[in-house]
């Protein structure tokens, strides 16, 4: 049986929860400028995950980005009954379990079909995860990525490897910036 480790929910003020010092997911400039696109479209909508600490404080597990957004805004955290091991165990897993996730390509392109912004930051962000640039699989290395100015991306099908190998070759010797990419 799974237990439930949700003890209850809080309105805080961001600042005033303690960053882990394991926290060890940086947050890029282009990271940074999509959640607040977000913000700006949306609102805040996902509450931060955070333990009590014997002194009364709540410490991050998830969330720090946010917390650091805007220290003044008060936010909704999600409070766990965990000691400090398996708050770091689940420092080192919330994030990387989520980046194990496939995308159904067809069902993503559909939903950005569907779904208009007029923010380009929230827009770069999108196209750039649809491109699978956010997210690379588990045989690749991992790539620092920062979102920088707006790409206009081309994703084409290949019918096999061999045409994929042939379209990047005649690409780059064009003069493309372009790499393989395998679903």
């Amino acid at each position: 049986m799974v237990r439930n480790r949700i003890k209850s929910h809080r309105r805080v003020r961001a600042g005033d929860l303690v960053p882990h010092e394991f926290n060890f997911r940086q947050h890029p400039p282009g990271q940074q400028t999509a959640l607040r696109a977000i913000y700006e479209e949306v609102g805040f909508a996902r509450s931060l995950l955070a333990y009590e600490l014997p002194d009364g404080r709540l410490k991050l597990i998830d969330g720090h980005l946010r917390r650091d957004l805007d220290p003044d805004m008060e936010v909704e955290v999600e409070i766990l009954d965990v000691t400090d091991a398996e708050a770091r165990a689940l420092l080192l897993s919330i994030d990387p379990l989520a980046a194990l996730a496939e995308n159904q390509s067809q069902l993503h392109e559909r939903l950005l079909e569907l779904t208009p912004t007029v923010n380009p930051d929230l827009r770069a962000a999108w196209e750039a995860a649809a491109a699978g640039v956010l997210s690379p699989s588990a045989d690749s290395p991992r790539r620092e990525v920062t979102m920088g100015p707006r790409q206009f991306l081309v994703l084409i099908t290949c019918r096999d490897e061999k045409q994929q190998v042939e379209l990047l070759e005649r690409f780059i010797a064009e003069g493309m910036d372009c790499r393989a990419l395998q679903s």
